[in-house]
């Protein structure tokens, strides 16, 4: 008989003969278990069952087996939904802007950022360099500002022409500030910050030391240092500096606000 009629259609489990839709069970969405007819919304998940809540605030688990639960009448798969995908945090410079993908650095601009030697380029690099290869800025070192306005005559800036200079210890009454003084420029912007040098400037709390050395008036400022912490020369001294310092957040504010005063003004659309 079972040959003549071919295969009984009750036999087995029927639900699992059916393609069914697969239905992610977000919160909210109101389904009903086929089996027990417990109507109610998705409001999480247990040990990997769903819990369903009906409009009393009565809660069951149910697991989620293949067409086990009726949406709108019509059998369904219910299924965890994926986690959300986490947006990838947005990857800053060490000047702390906003990183651009994809944009190379632009040819070098007219304007420019002098400072006062290697130690403070190197700093700057190590700080805004990012910043400054893509708006085409380039970091020139003076060997000391001694002869700063007659460099600036020289350089003959223009509004399309600009140039900051950063200058070492530039407070009321120094020789630095009688120096750029003789700066008159409206395309010329000097500022500074009040360390006796750029070394000052980075955070000793970076070098494990509670604050710098107090060097006595008439010995050079950098061979003091060293003999006060015990380094064997300025070379040594300044690769230890570098080291400590991957972000604006190792550096003293007033440096920090100097330079970005001047690439504000470098970069200033003409």
């Amino acid at each position: 008989m079972g040959r003549m009629y071919g295969e009984d259609v009750l036999a087995g489990n029927w639900r699992r003969r059916k393609a069914v839709p697969e239905v992610d069970a977000e919160p909210d969405l109101v389904v009903e278990d086929a089996d027990s007819g417990f109507c109610g919304a998705v409001v999480g998940f247990e040990s990997g069952a769903v819990v369903l809540e009906d409009r009393h605030g009565r809660r069951r688990n149910f697991p989620l087996l293949p067409a086990a639960f009726l949406l709108d009448g019509s059998p369904v798969t219910l299924r965890r939904p994926a986690p959300a995908a986490v947006p990838a945090a947005r990857r800053r410079t060490a000047s702390g802007s906003v990183a651009v993908a994809g944009v190379r650095a632009q040819v070098a601009k007219a304007s420019r950022i002098w400072v006062e030697g290697i130690h403070d380029a190197a700093l700057v690099e190590r700080i805004w360099g990012d910043d400054l290869r893509i708006e085409g800025v380039v970091v020139e070192p003076l060997d000391g500002i001694d002869e700063l306005p007659a460099r600036v005559r020289e350089f003959g800036p223009g509004s399309q022409r600009r140039l900051g200079v950063l200058v070492d210890h530039l407070v009321a009454g120094s020789k630095e500030s009688r120096i750029v003084a003789g700066v008159t420029s409206p395309y010329v912007l000097v500022t500074g910050h009040p360390y006796v040098d750029v070394w000052q400037a980075v955070k000793p709390a970076r070098l494990g030391i509670r604050a710098w050395p107090v060097v006595p008036p008439g010995q050079p400022w950098k061979e003091g240092v060293c003999a006060a912490l015990g380094v064997a020369e300025p070379a040594q001294m300044w690769r230890l500096i570098l080291s400590r310092v991957s972000s604006y957040q190792d550096v003293e504010t007033p440096l920090i606000n100097a330079v970005e005063r001047m690439i504000d003004f470098v970069t200033v659309p003409s």
